[in-house]
């Protein structure tokens, strides 16, 4: 039978999902900052003490993580037995207007690229859609400040490039820039398809759980060891130097054509940022 689903009910999903992420570190993040605390002495145990403590004060208090409140991206898979009463589009914009205002997150979005005018309501949200079997609706926001997103990375590789290329690009990303996004990191990496498939992937990437490896072995050693190279760059907790630059990598693929090897690095802050729920 048909499961009826309000839009309303995805408004206040959407909602407050914003609010948690913003406000709230994923657990699995948490987690793999505390395990590098850990592994970490002087200036960069002390760093990653500042983290955590940042962390469970804007969890406690109800206060943004990061001043960098981000531009919203919504990832919802709507069930094929699912009909939704009302416009699904229209529900997730008002879900995050509505979070941004009652959270008093800082409103980051400007309507034009060029003439920079803000929206001031962090609108519009990036929304991404697919139908799949079953009668639930999988919502998941994810949060991304721009320190971070501005040095991700993308590449048109030939088809005949080693995976010793492929890692290179990877480092060298984090190399470059990597202290200007607030180490430790997250790096997620996007492999085949199209450019834009592969960026796609790259963001998708980092909603892995940290330190959870690809199922594909030969892409499982491949995170291991872009890991460790990213890791000797010792560039460190916020840049300051350190045993931990990034701690985790997270590679997702796609097939894609004879001719091509699009690859894309997206890398993401100390505070990754996501939140989900299924309805």
């Amino acid at each position: 039978m048909m499961r009826i689903v309000n839009s309303k009910v995805i408004t206040d999903a959407v909602r407050g999902l914003c609010v948690k992420a913003n406000v709230e570190l994923r657990r699995d993040v948490l987690d793999a900052l505390k395990r590098a605390r850990n592994k970490e002495s002087g200036m960069s145990r002390r760093i990653l003490d500042i983290i955590l403590k940042n962390a469970l004060l804007a969890k406690k208090k109800r206060l943004p993580i990061c001043q960098d409140t981000g531009m919203v991206a919504v990832y919802i898979k709507v069930g094929q037995s699912v009909s939704v009463r009302g416009d699904i589009e229209k529900a997730i914009e008002k879900g995050v207007r509505d979070a941004y205002k009652a959270g008093c997150f800082r409103k980051s979005v400007v309507k034009d690229p060029l003439i920079r005018k803000n929206t001031g309501t962090n609108l519009p949200s990036l929304i991404y859609y697919r139908i799949v079997p079953g009668n639930k609706i999988h919502i998941e926001v994810a949060i991304k400040g721009f320190g971070c997103e501005n040095i991700s990375r993308t590449k048109m590789f030939r088809p005949t490039d080693s995976a010793a290329l492929i890692e290179k690009f990877i480092v060298d990303s984090v190399k470059e820039h990597g202290a200007n996004a607030c180490p430790p990191l997250y790096v997620g990496i996007g492999i085949g398809g199209t450019l834009d498939k592969a960026t796609s992937l790259s963001k998708e990437a980092i909603f892995r759980n940290a330190g959870e490896r690809s199922k594909k072995a030969h892409f499982a050693k491949m995170e291991k060891r872009v890991l460790e190279k990213i890791n000797k760059t010792k560039i460190g907790p916020m840049g300051m130097g350190g045993k931990t630059t990034a701690f985790s990598v997270s590679i997702l693929t796609y097939p894609t054509h004879i001719a091509g090897l699009p690859v894309a690095v997206n890398i993401s802050c100390h505070a990754t940022r996501g939140a989900r729920k299924v309805i």
